[in-house]
């Protein structure tokens, strides 16, 4: 039951931003930070080179081609691991978050951020950020159901966090490259995270109903 007041509270925050942006309250905040992470020339990001050559290679781990990749592997491991429930459950919360990210952007149709260079190629709307959405979807997702198969905590604790920190720099990235504006990505990180919340209810119930495994230890 957590889960879902947690999920529903990630929705709320995800429609108040939404408003937010439609009644131009995030003009202001959108601006201010995407210009304080250039340099007196919008098409230069601030930082030395590595810093832009990092998040470059960062924000490919929220690419629709990189998280297929992750999940058919983590699929592929749960699988061995004769936790083929958790396996299929792993593929419908991502191919639904996927799916759900895409009605979102069709409906909202925001155009990308102009204020800046973009530091990638982009090819659909920008709301809400499908990067920050799909690594919070896949990532943590993924980190609750692979923790879910390890007897010590101090490993299950280990999985969740590179999970969290994996989609916060996602997120991160994508404003630095100046291809979504901030609020695009604090929607997608509620999006994502509240999607995430609702597959480990899922999940949660069809342990104890016993139609998928339960956890270990």
């Amino acid at each position: 039951m957590r889960g879902l007041i947690g999920a529903g509270a990630l929705v709320a925050a995800f429609a108040a931003i939404a408003v937010g942006i439609h009644a131009g309250a995030f003009d202001g905040f959108d601006r201010a930070l995407l210009l304080s992470l250039r340099t007196g020339d919008t098409h230069d990001p601030a930082g030395p080179q590595w810093v832009e050559t990092f998040f470059l290679d960062i924000t490919g781990l929220g690419s629709w081609t990189i998280v297929s990749i992750v999940t058919l592997a983590a699929t592929g491991f749960l699988i061995m691991q004769k936790r083929r429930g958790t396996a299929w459950l792993l593929i419908a919360a991502v191919a639904g978050g996927t799916l759900l990210n895409n009605l979102l952007k069709f409906f909202f149709e925001r155009a990308r951020p102009d204020l800046v260079a973009h530091a990638v190629e982009t090819q659909t709307s920008s709301f809400p950020s499908g990067h920050a959405m799909m690594s919070a979807v896949a990532y943590l997702t993924l980190g609750a159901l692979l923790a879910r198969t390890q007897k010590r905590l101090a490993a299950r604790l280990y999985i969740v966090a590179a999970s969290v920190l994996v989609t916060v720099l996602v997120g991160v990235s994508r404003v630095y490259l100046g291809v979504h504006w901030p609020s695009d990505v604090l929607a997608g990180w509620c999006m994502g995270g509240a999607w995430a919340l609702i597959c480990w209810h899922i999940a949660e119930r069809l342990q104890q109903s016993g139609d998928i495994e339960k956890p270990r230890g």
